[in-house]
């Protein structure tokens, strides 16, 4: 069975998880978020984006968004 997950891009994640694109590299950078750097584009799995927010990773510890 091949079923190869596609890479989603910035603007499917914000959508997918209802937050801004600087959140999203507020976790990147602060957070490790796992995502990947293609040429300029930051691009997702989405099963390892629910993984890591199911391990408590974009938990509000000190409120990053403003």
């Amino acid at each position: 069975m091949d079923n190869i997950e596609k890479w989603s891009s910035m603007a499917t994640i914000t959508d997918y998880l209802d937050v801004s694109r600087e959140t999203i590299l507020q976790w990147i950078n602060h957070r490790n978020m796992p995502a990947h750097k293609v040429g300029r584009l930051w691009k997702f799995k989405i099963s390892e984006v629910d993984e890591w927010i199911r391990s408590g990773g974009a938990a509000d510890k000190t409120s990053l968004e403003k």
